[in-house]
């Protein structure tokens, strides 16, 4: 019923920054909050950040903290990531999500959400 599409990934060098984006569309919009997450070849998906649609709050990974700022736009139905400071360990294809279900508290992992994307590659070169 509802679509995801990341977009905005790319190749690019160590300390640069980068902007993904996440379109939602369909017959019905309803996540009460949305996230992103990556994933690395042989790695373990894991959460990067989390937003909570209606409040606007956000909950980031340590790992991320104070490079990575999760963000929403409520007209275009876009979720966005914003990527400073990229490290070499930052690569990884990174998927937006969607949870239909209310929770008070963030939601980090992958099997919290319904709604996926099919991802976009982020690569940081040394």
């Amino acid at each position: 019923q509802v679509q995801l599409v990341e977009s905005g990934g790319g190749l690019v060098q160590a300390g640069g920054s980068l902007r993904l984006s996440c379109a939602a569309s369909g017959r019905t919009f309803r996540f009460y909050q949305m996230g992103w997450f990556r994933q690395a070849p042989g790695k373990e998906r894991e959460f990067v950040a989390n937003i909570r649609w209606s409040s606007g709050n956000t909950y980031s990974a340590d790992s991320v903290k104070g490079r990575f700022t999760i963000s929403r736009d409520n007209v275009k139905n876009t979720l966005y990531l914003q990527m400073n400071s990229l490290k070499p360990e930052d690569t990884a294809v990174y998927y937006c999500a969607g949870r239909t279900t209310i929770s008070i508290q963030p939601r980090t992992s992958s099997w919290e959400y319904d709604n996926w994307g099919q991802g976009t590659q982020v690569t940081v070169s040394s």
